[in-house]
């Protein structure tokens, strides 16, 4: 019930910050301010077209932003997605949901290894992949169980630290766009002062108007980016020696004498005898190769 909760809550702040990051014209900051015309010189009506008569909206900064705007747009969204998706699949239901891990302590109280192989290979996830590893490679001894189930468990990290390496890379990157924004805002309003010089202070506000918006909305994204990573980082950590821990109660007094020469699962063993032991067991009158 609290996972639902939080789900829906997730879903809810992501609608919220997807809804902001791309502008939508519904959201206002402020109501438009009263104004009364009259016969305005031409300095009032250049003012009015750059926003300077009323209170500016949310696609009005969007717009200001220049185009920048879109790729930060664009890169919010991918934000929202990779932080939604991640607490989802870092979720206990998704590594190691309740009825798998009961269905595989049961198979382990019978001693139906076979089962608990089928049962791991059938439904997959990050608890299941590790013990199916840990079952195929029982019967080489404790050492080679521990081993091959360290291994899956890195395996499964990578794949966590790998969807979530993501934030980290539109938290690096959110600012640089932002400040390429600056960088062409700033080329712009020197090119303004250039040609009209001090006197057409609305043209040069607008550039610095984007040089601001541009700079902000990198951080806006960049900032909550980096702070999903690392609470999803620090969540893989704590899912990892959950699974470990699992896994180890799971394997322990396991009668690994009595599977010793057995062959669980249906993975193929590759190495062999080697071809120079086969020869050497060759018929009379066959002549063996030299070594």
């Amino acid at each position: 019930m609290i996972l639902k909760s939080l789900r829906k809550l997730a879903a809810a702040v992501a609608i919220g910050i997807a809804a902001f990051s791309i502008a939508t014209p519904a959201v206002v900051l402020a109501q438009e301010a009263p104004a009364t015309e009259t016969a305005a010189a031409p300095a009032e009506k250049k003012a009015d077209a750059h926003g300077g008569g009323k209170d500016k909206t949310l696609i009005d900064y969007y717009r200001l932003g220049g185009w920048v705007m879109h790729v930060i747009a664009a890169a919010s969204i991918f934000m929202v997605w990779f932080t939604v998706d991640g607490f989802i699949k870092t979720s206990n239901g998704k590594v190691y949901p309740p009825a798998s891990v009961e269905a595989l302590r049961n198979f382990f109280r019978a001693g139906d290894y076979v089962g608990a192989y089928n049962f791991a290979k059938t439904h997959p996830c990050p608890v299941c992949d590790v013990v199916r590893a840990g079952i195929a490679y029982c019967p080489d001894g404790k050492t080679m169980t521990e081993e091959a189930m360290l291994s899956e468990l890195d395996r499964v990290k990578a794949g966590f630290d790998a969807r979530i390496s993501y934030l980290s890379v539109i938290g690096v990157c959110a600012p640089m766009i932002g400040l390429t924004g600056t960088v062409t805002g700033m080329m712009g309003a020197f090119d303004a002062l250039g040609k009209s010089g001090a006197g057409d202070a609305g043209a040069l506000a607008g550039h610095i108007g984007e040089v601001l918006v541009a700079t902000g909305s990198g951080l806006f994204v960049a900032i909550p980016a980096f702070i999903t990573y690392y609470l999803l980082r620090n969540r893989v950590t704590k899912m990892m020696h959950d699974l470990q821990e699992l896994a180890a109660s799971l394997f322990r007094n396991m009668p690994y004498e009595e599977l010793a020469g057995t062959h669980i699962g249906d993975e193929e063993i590759y190495a062999a005898k080697p071809v120079w032991a086969e020869a050497t067991t060759a018929p009379a009158g066959e002549s063996t190769p030299a070594a």
